[in-house]
């Protein structure tokens, strides 16, 4: 079993203004304006991390990337941008990337994760500037392009830098991320995730995504397509992985799910006795036998009466079946399919089950008596 350190807490009760002194040294950050053009030609020279990963978890549309160029020519003031300097001296971007993509991909600047030029991008018409349309940063059509003026003017256009020091306390980045990126419900709780950890660990994130793509679990979960865009499919394969080495009686004293799996994702990646093979192994078997057992009828309500699955996926379901038929996998084989089919379907019929499960509770009220229950139902 995995053992992952908790930071233990002092015994000595600070007060609220010793918080704020000890927090307060623990952050250095400094600010400055700094030109369109000045920041250019940071990522040109490969000093401003902007994480092309993170393409993938945003939504702006035309018209949002066009306002954006819009409001830069009309001194309209821009938001300040977020980096966090890295030990190398490198700015990663920690609010303010969609931002710095639109007015890259504007000027032909921007690449991919794999460093390739992407397409320039041609604006559409605005509300205050309606000759935006089919515009582009240069081209010999000049009827298509920015005068040599407009340009200057973009590349001119000042922008707030607010920059957290490398002297900084390792989770302010991540802590920043997080609280910038959540407020305007812009992300899924797990798209935030996934961009932390990119920032922390990508080949931890490569290895989680790996996980979530196999066919098994996703036949077995079988969720909507808005909660698969959304990434609540790598939710529950972190929760695959923090219900399998996390207390339940943690999960209860714990306020918000949410920053708890945060917190074990940054701990699972930067713990260095985690063995991702074996996980991996735990993980593939456990699915591949749902999936033969049940398919996507795994985590779905079974009505007795009924004598079928109903209803969409269940995260109560998910519940009492993970954390004890995970536990005890090397015990399973494919030809105890129809044994495994039977436990999950009396499942449902169980008193403690019916009363502890359902929506309508938190997870921190559920899985206290789901947990045990999963176990002993799956002890083999």
């Amino acid at each position: 079993m995995l053992l992952i350190k908790s930071i233990k807490k002092k015994e000595y009760k600070m007060s609220l203004q010793e918080e704020i002194d000890q927090k307060a040294k623990e952050i250095h950050s400094d600010s400055y304006p700094m030109s369109i053009g000045e920041i250019v030609s940071i990522y040109s020279n490969n000093e401003l991390d902007i994480h092309p990963d993170f393409q993938r978890f945003y939504r702006w549309s035309l018209q949002q990337k066009s306002r954006l160029i819009e409001s830069i020519l009309l001194g309209i003031p821009i938001p300040s941008i977020f980096v966090a300097q890295r030990d190398d001296g490198v700015w990663d971007v920690v609010d303010g990337l969609q931002r710095l993509s639109t007015i890259f991909e504007f000027m032909g600047i921007l690449k991919d994760s794999d460093g390739n030029l992407l397409q320039k991008l041609k604006l559409a018409a605005t509300r205050y500037l309606p000759s935006l349309e089919n515009k582009v940063w240069d081209s010999e059509d000049e009827t298509l392009s920015l005068t040599q003026t407009q340009r200057l003017i973009v590349k001119r256009a000042k922008l707030q830098i607010q920059i957290v020091k490398k002297e900084s306390d390792k989770d302010t980045k991540y802590e920043l991320f997080q609280r910038l990126n959540t407020g305007g419900s812009r992300l899924s709780d797990q798209e935030v995730r996934n961009c932390l950890l990119v920032m922390i660990d990508k080949e931890f994130f490569i290895w989680l995504k790996e996980l979530s793509d196999n066919l098994d679990f996703q036949n077995c979960i079988s969720v909507s397509e808005r909660a698969s865009n959304e990434r609540y499919d790598m939710e529950l394969v972190l929760r695959f992985l923090v219900y399998r080495y996390t207390n339940p009686s943690e999960i209860s004293r714990s306020t918000e799910l949410n920053d708890l799996l945060t917190n074990k994702l940054i701990e699972f990646s930067e713990n260095e006795i985690f063995d991702k093979n074996q996980e991996k192994e735990v993980f593939i078997k456990t699915f591949q036998l749902l999936n033969a057992a049940l398919g996507d009828n795994t985590f779905r309500k079974y009505s007795l009466e009924k004598d079928r699955f109903i209803g969409p996926f269940s995260i109560s379901g998910f519940e009492a079946i993970i954390p004890g038929f995970s536990k005890y996998i090397n015990n399973y084989s494919i030809s105890d399919i129809d044994d495994i089919a039977s436990k999950v379907k009396n499942l449902w019929d169980i008193n403690e089950f019916k009363k502890h499960s359902g929506a309508g509770l938190r997870a921190a009220d559920r899985v206290q008596y789901l947990f045990p229950l999963s176990e002993t139902n799956f002890r083999k």
